[in-house]
């Protein structure tokens, strides 16, 4: 293979933006085909980036001899359909996150994947941002001395989409998996695996406490690394606008490290000072991380998230919730 050549399973809003032009964008890198079930949204999609070829039937974009590879950007509850349809077309896949509505699916698609040559690689996107690419690089060099604990916190109101199940599928357990745990954490824990390795012990509770809709609302957790960090951890989507946050801090010996998980920039505390590190926003968030997927397609590279990885993920996430 000298090109990845894509076809995109799903070209709704994350593909508009994040993650679509990307594929355009990246070296040795092509978008052929989008498909959606709905042929005038596949049509306009197409035709508004240029994308030479549109479908409305997923048959008919695995059936493409050309296309090698291809992104799958439903919700979750296809997941595991489309994914072993792909690899059966013997397509190697980027797979949005969650991998699966749960462990038991994924466990599924993994032993399906060992069957077969296919590659496949997680949307966990965030792993190839630069924030969090620095974040990595002072843990290793224990920029905040030997890391004790970690402390994440999610807050965010209700909005009134969170009442129309019909169009806001991320409350809808039977098409999410869960609530807006399961549609943001993925990212969150992910990045906490990258950073610490192996969770040890987990343990949660959660809770519909507004009764807005028929899935948690509040998450609250906490757990053991196998280094010996600790983490807690708590998402809350019934809170006033007032009180929203979106925060991580990692508490060292010698300092902290304190983020946003959707923000682009760092601030170190020490004994000594305090530093604030910017990054540049990235305009297609995705584009780092199709980029090192492109090269393990291409055999160039590491696999960036493996589904061995979305796994722990999603495990993680059925204690908790």
């Amino acid at each position: 293979m000298k090109e990845v050549i894509w076809g995109i399973i799903g070209c709704g809003a994350v593909a508009e933006q994040k993650s679509g032009p990307a594929f355009q964008k990246s070296e040795n890198s092509r978008l052929l085909a989008v498909m959606r079930r709905n042929a005038d949204k596949a049509k306009d999609f197409a035709h508004r980036h240029a994308v030479p070829l549109w479908y409305n039937e997923v048959d008919d974009l695995l059936n493409n001899s050309e296309i090698n590879a291809v992104y799958i950007a439903t919700p979750p509850v296809s997941h595991l359909e489309l994914t072993l349809k792909a690899i059966k077309a013997g397509k190697n896949i980027y797979l949005e996150k969650p991998m699966a509505l749960n462990r038991e699916e994924a466990d599924i698609i993994i032993k399906a994947l060992k069957k077969s040559d296919v590659k496949l690689s997680l949307a966990h996107y965030r792993r190839k941002l630069p924030v969090f690419t620095k974040v990595r690089e002072l843990l290793d060099q224990e920029a905040i001395g030997k890391v004790g604990f970690v402390d994440i916190q999610v807050l965010q109101s209700q909005g009134p989409q969170d009442f129309e199940l019909m169009e806001n599928w991320r409350v809808n357990p039977r098409i999410s998996g869960g609530g807006y745990f399961h549609d943001l954490a993925p990212h969150h824990l992910d990045l906490m695996l990258l950073f610490f390795g192996d969770f040890d012990q987990v343990h949660g509770f959660s809770e519909n406490q507004s009764g807005s809709y028929n899935a948690a609302d509040i998450v609250n957790g906490i757990a053991t690394f196998v280094n010996g960090v600790h983490l807690r951890g708590i998402w809350n989507f019934n809170v006033s606008e007032g009180d929203q946050k979106d925060q991580c801090i990692i508490y060292g010996s010698k300092g902290s490290i304190k983020f946003s998980f959707y923000g682009s920039a760092l601030f170190i505390q020490s004994e000594q000072s305090t530093k604030t590190i910017s990054f540049d926003q990235i305009p297609h968030v995705q584009q780092p991380m199709i980029e090192t997927v492109n090269s393990y397609f291409l055999g160039k590279g590491p696999n960036p998230c493996s589904a061995e990885e979305g796994l722990k993920t999603l495990q993680i996430m059925d204690v908790l919730s």
